[in-house]
């Protein structure tokens, strides 16, 4: 499904006579990959959710970033990992001045994302790139995808500094949006002011109720005091953050939506302290800090007591590009198992061609095409949300937290089993795979643990929302509009799915079944992408004769739907023929992949 980087088969140095000449014998990687042409799935897939003026746009674009993706932005993230951010209380005169320092690259990346391509912007400021409007969230997370193949800590500040945007545009009043959103939006490296958003404290983390700091206003503006205790982006100039005014009710309904800038209007720091910058186990490039609010001057956002419920939406917009930045790991890491895979010969043979090695590529690639499918079906139905659609403002409640949970988990799994199929040298920090494995493990924690996540899709989209039922709708509508797929398989997945949304409902309705949720999110996840991988087959075929993602369907019933007997041979004649077409290259006519359906 994804272009491999092969070397021609009568090119591999194969050595028969035990020669310790290390030329050939470790595997490539990919320096120098151009990672949306190694993706023909990418294109296919925003063909089919998009416009076609819009695509042939924004292609030559996306090819430039994959380039740049591949070689250049790929060594400037290396180079920003290695030497991560520094905090400085004071300047080289004694002067109390704080402020972080950057390497040169990663500085260079901040060029690329915010001024070449304006990621953060695509969504607020027309003209981005040529274009005459805004863009969909589906055109904006493809540039997402290819960006956070090269470097995942960035992907935090874009993320945030749009979302500062959206939630200023969309709660701000007009003071406010004239003094700070063009800022926010601006694709001018000298006139840009990046976001934050400051929500965790000691206290609660996601048990936003709990927090301590409070608001105290002060004519206009009000004075913030407390402490937060992980905050992204740590010198952002424009910070979206939470605190309970003076006076207000506990829990949520008490909590404020705040505007805080980093410079008051005379020029001067505002009243707040960056204690320490966090040491991570990944997205080392970015700055995660402590904050102090000492008397910091904030602006309200929109109603004091709907700051939780504001700041909620920007929370599922993020889930959804973190969904998005987990896909981008794992297809970075597909490739890497790919390289790897169809270039290091052991014992005469290529690792590709070896049996074992095959199933584990096809584990790689069967998590990693989930979460890129489900990843654009999410965004698209936030675009149609967005555009006023209540049915599909229901089905993006229970899509993003499914999204969320499944893919940020899978992508920890698959970013070790690519660092496991490169070996040893895997394991050191010169190649990618590292900084893959380290950076996955945020995906599944910012924003909510699995546990959360998962709760929140069951206890509120499900039992709360009743959103299952839009979710049941959308997948049924697929399987009817997939009407080149055999109807053996398609009754299959209308089947699936009516059982999907029953567990979850059974889950939801009674507290006793909490223990099941995760269990029933990644279910509904499994079901959809089925459903998802089936359609996407259809209209594929239709555009160009590649029935292939039908045979991803099929992989995802057998092996994530379908209880296996520990204690018995699984059947390898069906999957080992599905592994030939999905590792290759060539097009799969429908009724091919029909017959390999076993209905």
């Amino acid at each position: 499904m994804v272009a491999a980087a092969k070397t021609p088969r009568a090119e591999i140095p194969v050595s028969t006579t035990g020669s310790k000449s290390a030329v050939g014998l470790i595997a490539p990687d990919t320096s120098g990959m151009n990672f949306y042409r190694a993706d023909p799935i990418l294109a296919d897939l925003l063909r089919v959710h998009l416009p076609a003026a819009l695509f042939q746009h924004i292609e030559p674009h996306l090819d430039r970033l994959g380039g740049l993706a591949g070689g250049h932005l790929d060594e400037c993230a290396r180079l920003a990992d290695k030497h991560g951010p520094v905090l400085h209380q004071r300047d080289r005169f004694g002067n109390d001045r704080q402020w972080i320092e950057y390497h040169p690259a990663y500085r260079e990346l901040e060029r690329a994302a915010y001024g070449e391509f304006g990621i953060h912007a695509m969504s607020h400021r027309k003209g981005i790139l040529g274009w005459s409007d805004t863009y969909p969230a589906v055109a904006k997370h493809a540039f997402t995808f290819l960006f956070n193949q090269a470097e995942f800590g960035l992907g935090c500040p874009i993320n945030v500094t749009d979302g500062a945007a959206r939630l200023l545009s969309r709660f701000g009043d007009d003071a406010l949006k004239a003094k700070y959103l063009d800022g926010l939006t601006q694709t001018d490296m000298a006139k840009l002011t990046q976001g934050g958003q400051f929500m965790t404290e000691k206290e609660g983390g996601s048990d936003v109720g709990k927090l301590t700091t409070t608001a105290v206003q002060e004519g206009d503006h009000w004075r913030l005091h407390g402490e937060k205790w992980f905050c992204s982006n740590a010198d952002a100039e424009v910070v979206m953050l939470l605190a309970r005014p003076e006076g207000a009710v506990g829990g949520t309904q008490g909590v404020g939506l705040f505007l805080m800038p980093r410079r008051l209007d005379d020029g001067s720091p505002n009243h707040y302290r960056i204690v320490r910058l966090k040491d991570k186990l990944g997205t080392r490039s970015m700055a995660s800090g402590e904050i102090k609010l000492e008397g910091a001057i904030a602006y309200a956002v929109g109603r004091l007591d709907r700051g939780f419920v504001q700041m909620a939406e920007m929370v599922n917009w993020s889930r959804l590009s973190n969904g998005v930045k987990s896909a981008a790991l794992m297809r970075r890491a597909h490739h890497d198992a790919n390289t790897v895979a169809n270039n290091r010969v052991v014992f005469g043979r290529r690792i590709v061609d070896m049996p074992l090695a095959r199933r584990q590529l096809m584990k790689i690639m069967l998590a990693t095409e989930q979460a890129v499918s489900m990843s654009f079906v999410t965004a698209d139905a936030l675009d149609r949300a967005e555009a006023g659609s209540q049915d599909a403002a229901a089905l993006l409640r229970v899509l993003t937290p499914t999204l969320k949970y499944r893919a940020t988990r899978d992508a920890r799994k698959v970013c070790g089993e690519a660092l496991e199929m490169r070996g040893g040298i895997g394991y050191i920090e010169e190649f990618a795979t590292p900084r893959l494995l380290r950076d996955a493990h945020l995906g599944s924690i910012w924003e909510g643990t699995g546990n959360i996540v998962a709760l929140d899709t069951l206890k509120r989209a499900v039992g709360r929302h009743g959103a299952e039922a839009a979710l049941g709708a959308d997948l049924h509508a697929r399987i009817d509009d997939a009407s080149g797929i055999p109807l053996g398989w398609r009754n299959r997945l209308r089947n699936l799915t009516d059982k999907a949304i029953g567990f979850a409902r059974d889950v939801a309705g009674r507290s006793e079944n909490e223990a099941e949720a995760r269990r029933a999110t990644s279910t509904l996840y499994h079901v959809a992408s089925a459903v998802t991988f089936a359609w996407e087959g259809s209209r594929i075929h239709a555009m160009r004769g590649d029935a292939r993602r039908l045979l991803l369907s099929k992989l995802v019933v057998d092996h994530r739907l379908t209880a296996q007997d520990p204690f018995t041979v699984l059947p390898g004649g069906g999957d080992g023929v599905i592994a030939d077409r999905l590792l290759g290259d060539r097009p799969l006519a429908m009724t091919d992949a029909a017959a390999l359906l076993g209905t």
